[in-house]
């Protein structure tokens, strides 16, 4: 069984990938941190360093705990810092 997440990219992480979202299938069970894991394979040392420095939200909810399962029709949004004024 499997579970979909809508991942969302904004700023650098949207550059590091090149696109604004996509539609990532994983098991049941996975966790953000599987998730993450699954997204630096797929795009590489670009997305994989910018990561490190994201904050995320699941479903809308700040998430620090990358042990937290990824709940059925997720939608995460991937959070670079932000700079400006």
């Amino acid at each position: 069984m499997t579970t979909t997440v809508r991942v969302r990219y904004f700023a650098g992480a949207r550059g590091a990938v090149g696109l604004a979202e996509e539609t990532v299938s994983m098991p049941s069970g996975a966790t953000v941190g599987d998730l993450l894991a699954d997204l630096g394979t797929r795009h590489g040392e670009k997305l994989t360093r910018v990561l490190t420095a994201c904050s995320f939200l699941l479903d809308g909810v700040a998430v620090r705990d990358r042990s937290t399962a990824l709940p059925a029709d997720a939608g995460l949004d991937v959070l670079p810092p932000f700079a400006g004024g």
